[in-house]
């Protein structure tokens, strides 16, 4: 068994737990993302499935299926570049801090990152110094990865 047939199925099993099901479609976008280094649209999504799985389905349920995903703490959503990606803490049982994300803009390779409490904390207090409260601890910051700098 490879490692994405496995991460699927221990998260398959924390779903259970959970009381949730990771049915046939939402396994086969899960997986679509756990395969990928980059954040992928729905749209993406959408073609992956058709072109390497072989399976079309509605746009719709693509969004439902990465709705129920988000929701289970699966996959998060980019807001700056509009695509998804897997959780890299997708197999933990225990909690985690907030997740920032460095998005490369060429590539468009994704890796997430935790910044230590002593930075959120002085962010935000420099946010709340500046007139504004923080609606989200999830930082997103465009840069370029290491293989394409060169």
């Amino acid at each position: 068994m490879n490692h994405l047939q496995e991460t699927v199925e221990r998260v398959e099993e924390k779903c259970r737990s959970n009381g949730t099901r990771l049915t046939k479609k939402r396994k086969m976008i899960l997986g679509a993302l756990i395969a990928n280094e980059k954040a992928m649209s729905a749209y993406e999504l959408l073609d992956y499935c058709k072109q390497e799985l072989g399976e079309e389905m509605p746009a719709m349920s693509v969004y439902r299926i990465l709705e129920f995903l988000e929701q289970e703490q699966l996959v998060h959503r980019l807001n700056l570049v509009n695509k998804y990606v897997a959780c890299c803490h997708i197999e933990c049982d225990h909690s985690h801090e907030d997740s920032q994300f460095l998005i490369c803009g060429k590539c468009e390779k994704v890796k997430e990152i935790n910044l230590d409490k002593v930075t959120e904390e002085k962010l935000k207090h420099d946010i709340e110094k500046a007139g504004f409260q923080m609606a989200s601890p999830q930082l997103e910051i465009n840069g370029i990865c290491d293989e394409c700098k060169t």
